[in-house]
């Protein structure tokens, strides 16, 4: 059997009989190696799970086997890990998820401005176009409502854009809220203080925060009131000026509710509320007060409503596959 060479972005690839293709990246030094492999080979995993390709390494090479429009997407992958590598000296899980998102075909996000975190050394970018738009809503605008299914980044940009903000002295405190309503499951009593009954329901929002901020400054900053996480119920008669408020899992608000939280906002405040209007927990007879705020504040001036979709899911890939699953329904069963 004839073996046919060519060359593909400084790699060699060749077509097996079974109409696979293997591509050959030469001379790696094998302490790139580990790091563009990742602990446990935690970035070639995801690689090899999303492209459906083999990655291994041997002899100073790393070998990639599989389709040929496969091996081409992992070998450009590989090679701009390369590139990070050598530019930075370190990958961020980030760093992979960006390189899958444009290997899915959601589109490259040009001219887009870095969100500075105060992790040293970490900025965040958008993935796709959508959120490249839900950033430049959040920097142009007073009330910025975000609606999109799971996964599409609505609480992480949201929380990048509160501490950028607060690092650059725009605003002087965080406030990160959320409903606490149970997702189809009761919780019961839960022991301990008030920040222990509460702390299940804002945790998402605690983690969003991890990835920007150091444990130790976070827990200064929330003895200092600097940083605030509370349950929406908790709002209701304060007014925050200079701050910026996130409320999160907005489609589990009532309609009085919503006009409670928007009415906090103070003088050089700025309000980010974001939901999923798919997955409401309300009772059945309960309208949501995102929807309803969503047809009560359009052409407000100040206000701007960023729709996400599918498009700009960013984590798992399935989580894309399980989202379609969902809105087309039950599959008819073949007879």
């Amino acid at each position: 059997m004839r073996e046919f060479w060519f060359f593909w972005s400084r790699a060699a690839v060749r077509c097996c009989r079974i109409l696979m293709f293997e591509a050959i990246i030469p001379l790696v030094d094998s302490t790139d190696v580990l790091t563009v492999f990742g602990a446990r080979d935690q970035h070639v995993r995801r690689l090899r799970d999303a492209l459906g390709v083999e990655i291994s390494h041997r002899d100073g090479k790393i070998r990639i086997r599989g389709d040929e429009a496969s091996v081409a997407t992992a070998t450009e992958a590989i090679e701009q890990l390369r590139e990070i590598v050598e530019r930075r000296g370190v990958i961020a899980p980030d760093d992979v998820t960006l390189l899958l998102s444009q290997a899915n075909g959601d589109g490259e996000v040009t001219d887009q401005k870095p969100v500075e975190v105060m992790q040293a050394g970490r900025q965040v970018q958008a993935r796709t176009p959508g959120q490249a738009n839900y950033l430049e809503a959040i920097r142009e605008n007073e009330l910025i409502f975000s609606i999109g299914p799971a996964g599409t980044g609505k609480t992480y940009l949201a929380v990048a854009a509160a501490v950028e903000a607060l690092k650059r002295e725009e605003v002087r405190k965080i406030v990160l809220v959320r409903p606490a309503v149970e997702a189809g499951e009761s919780l019961g009593f839960l022991p301990g203080d008030l920040q222990a009954k509460i702390n299940p329901y804002l945790r998402p929002l605690l983690d969003a925060l991890r990835e920007m901020m150091d444990y130790e400054q976070i827990e200064r900053f929330r003895e200092r009131d600097v940083i605030e996480l509370i349950p929406l119920a908790y709002m209701r008669g304060r007014t925050l000026n200079e701050a910026f408020i996130i409320l999160d899992e907005a489609q589990n608000t009532t309609v009085a509710q919503m006009k409670m939280f928007l009415t906090r906002m103070g003088t050089g405040s700025k309000i980010v509320v974001s939901g999923d209007i798919t997955q409401t927990d309300l009772p059945s007879n309960t309208r949501s007060g995102l929807t309803d705020a969503i047809k009560r504040l359009k052409g407000i001036k100040g206000f701007q409503l960023v729709k996400l979709s599918n498009a700009d899911i960013v984590r798992h890939r399935l989580v894309q596959e399980i989202v379609r699953a969902y809105e087309e329904g039950p599959r008819k069963r073949k007879r």
